[in-house]
């Protein structure tokens, strides 16, 4: 499960509720979509952009009351099926060491930062590395690293 969003305060009194959501996949939020809310699965029944958040009424908040409960809960959902251009995930990436197609060894990926051209890398030594360099994502937990395939003179300062 992956954390996706967060339901904010309730609007109104037909339990409708703010959500932040935290990835750009606003897929997650159509029309009968589920999403995970500690113990409980909610079903989106209707969702509209409201400024930087969205307002979503789910089939199983009916009221005022029951959003105000739910106030505060972070929002799972499994991960979405990977499509030709996307697939790669923050918490498979952040952890990761960092390797060329030759084997040299560039650090750990700490973070991977948003950028309107492409995602961004950023490894422990402070390097940035776009994602766009990135040739395969291998192994699993501890043992998990990212192969890139990067330009030369990327990593000279």
């Amino acid at each position: 499960m992956l954390e996706v969003g967060r339901l904010g305060r309730a609007h109104g009194v037909r339990g409708e509720i703010y959500v932040d959501l935290l990835t750009d996949r606003t897929e997650r939020l159509a029309v009968g979509a589920r999403l995970k809310a500690g113990d409980i699965w909610l079903t989106v029944q209707a969702a509209r952009p409201a400024g930087g958040r969205w307002l979503v009424r789910f089939e199983e908040i009916p009221d005022r009351t029951v959003a105000e409960a739910r106030s505060g809960m972070r929002l799972s959902a499994e991960a979405l099926p990977e499509s030709d251009h996307e697939g790669l995930y923050v918490h498979e990436l952040v952890g990761a060491s960092v390797v060329g197609i030759d084997g040299t060894e560039y650090g750990r990926c700490v973070s991977v930062l948003a950028n309107p051209a492409h995602d961004i890398l950023e490894l422990d030594g402070g390097a940035l590395v776009p994602v766009v360099f990135i040739e395969s994502v291998e192994g699993l937990g501890d043992s998990r690293r990212i192969v890139i395939n990067p330009p030369e003179g990327l990593f000279d300062l």
